[in-house]
């Protein structure tokens, strides 16, 4: 016996099966589309770049545990339309900070905080060579950038190279921000240096709870630069 397939039910399940296609289809293609959107609005945003070693990228912790993403996380909740680039990388000097740095102003900063120096003063790298590279990474952002605000963060480190050489580096902070007009955070680790519940097992880099005090150290000054 022959089974036969009416036309009209060939008719519905074709329907049926372009109508299954396109509407998963769709789906798949909406969902792109709000992806897309939404990397549009974050692209739209006006940025606040942290520019450090591993401080800013959070060694040793997650990185959204870190500081620059604790305080992106303060903004939002304070209705502030920022987006927030970590720029931090483990390691760096500010001879190396400033070799990458064109890589992160293809794009304007509204904001760029600069946290440099701490490597240079654990390796003994001579004072003016650390000078010399901060005031350069300013004037590269300045010359490319006018209008962008810039933090410099003021770092100290233990006395391991001898008193004088500390106490001249921690003076290079305060010399960079006067002879550049820029904002100076004091001191980003006060509170956090040298607290071992603080920092972890290497008593240099910050705990979950130390970059959480970090963001009060650096807080006070970022407010006065953000606009709503």
């Amino acid at each position: 016996m022959k089974l036969r397939y009416p036309k009209q039910g060939i008719s519905i399940i074709v329907i049926v099966s372009t109508f299954l296609f396109y509407s998963c289809g769709q789906g798949k293609i909406d969902e792109q589309s709000n992806e897309e959107t939404e990397e549009l609005v974050q692209e739209s945003k006006p940025t606040i770049l942290f520019f450090g070693n591993s401080l800013t990228a959070g060694y040793g912790i997650e990185e959204d545990e870190a500081f620059p993403a604790l305080l992106g996380e303060r903004l939002d909740s304070l209705g502030y339309n920022y987006r927030v680039i970590n720029g931090g990388l483990s390691g760096e000097t500010t001879a190396g900070g400033l070799s990458r740095l064109d890589w992160f102003l293809e794009e304007e900063p509204e904001i760029f905080i600069l946290e440099l120096g701490g490597n240079d003063g654990l390796r003994g790298i001579a004072l003016d060579e650390t000078k010399k590279n901060l005031k350069a990474i300013i004037n590269t952002v300045k010359n490319k950038f006018p209008s962008t605000k810039i933090l410099l963060a003021g770092m100290q480190i233990p006395p391991n190279m001898g008193q004088e050489y500390t106490e001249q580096f921690r003076e290079i902070y305060p010399q960079v921000a006067e002879e550049e007009s820029v904002q100076l955070i004091p001191f980003m680790l006060e509170g956090v240096a040298g607290d071992p519940e603080l920092n972890l097992r290497d008593g240099i880099h910050p705990t979950e709870e130390g970059h959480k005090i970090v963001v009060e150290n650096v807080w006070p000054y970022l407010k006065e630069l953000v606009k709503r």
